[in-house]
């Protein structure tokens, strides 16, 4: 199917690895022009490398995205080197701290800050640029821990938030032509992420919690969710907004916690 999306702009946040990188390289794989934006700069540089050697326009910025001024610049700069803004993917997402009574104020604060502020960061840059450019779509990376209950109450929440937010965006943004979803990714495996790092310390744990979670048997891939956000991108999901759209395979609790 032809998403319709070549010569696109499209922004994504955290694009440097996982579910970000992937939605990053399904974008220019759809003809899209990118920005994507990282912490590390050899991570950023490599990103931007790999997606260029694609035959994409792929621009990489340096950008703490729990810093306003880092995410102004990010889109700021992205305009101005590509022209406007289509599309935006509020990718990053975390957590600091433990379970409820072992995690601090600070942690709480964190997180949201990561995640729900994050988003809020980006959209409130990246709106008046779509705007001049008669519309767009906005997905923000949620999670199914936002309403699936597990350990880290704090990440639970701010996941929750991000979904609301998406909802209330919607209907704010719909008179502009903007298009706001949340995607909510059940547990997804990458290399040298958590669940395969939690797969190299405790393999019989890992396959406990794969038979146990999951009808199909393992986990998600980064490529799956990339597909899924790529399509509520689109035109193809015009009639798609303020929705949450889980991306799991049926998976049950979002923790391996209590195999």
């Amino acid at each position: 199917m032809d998403l319709g999306l070549r010569g696109k702009i499209a922004l994504v946040t955290g694009g440097t690895r996982g579910i970000g990188y992937a939605v990053a390289v399904q974008l220019a794989s759809e003809g899209c022009v990118l920005a994507v934006c990282g912490r590390s700069k050899n991570d950023v540089h490599r990103s931007a490398e790999e997606l260029r050697a694609t035959g994409a326009t792929a621009l990489g910025i340096v950008a703490d995205v729990t810093r306003t001024e880092d995410v102004e610049r990010f889109v700021r700069v992205s305009v101005e080197e590509l022209g406007g803004v289509d599309f935006v993917v509020a990718n990053v997402g975390g957590t600091l701290g433990g379970d409820s009574l072992e995690s601090t104020p600070e942690d709480w604060a964190h997180t949201f800050d990561l995640n729900v502020l994050h988003a809020v960061r980006v959209v409130r840059a990246s709106v008046p640029y779509m705007r001049e450019r008669g519309g767009g779509a906005i997905a923000i990376i949620s999670s199914i821990s936002g309403w699936k209950p597990a350990p880290r109450a704090q990440y639970g929440a701010a996941k929750a938030a991000e979904i609301y937010m998406a909802s209330s965006l919607a209907r704010e943004l719909a008179p502009s032509g903007i298009r706001v979803n949340a995607i909510s990714p059940g547990s997804v495996l990458f290399p040298g992420g958590g669940w395969d790092q939690f797969r190299a310390r405790d393999p019989k744990g890992f396959q406990h919690f794969e038979q146990r979670d999951f009808p199909a048997g393992r986990l998600g891939s980064p490529e799956e969710i990339a597909n899924v956000v790529c399509f509520v991108l689109s035109d193809r999901a015009s009639w798609v907004n303020g929705a949450n759209i889980a991306v799991d395979g049926g998976q049950g609790r979002p923790s391996a916690a209590g195999y």
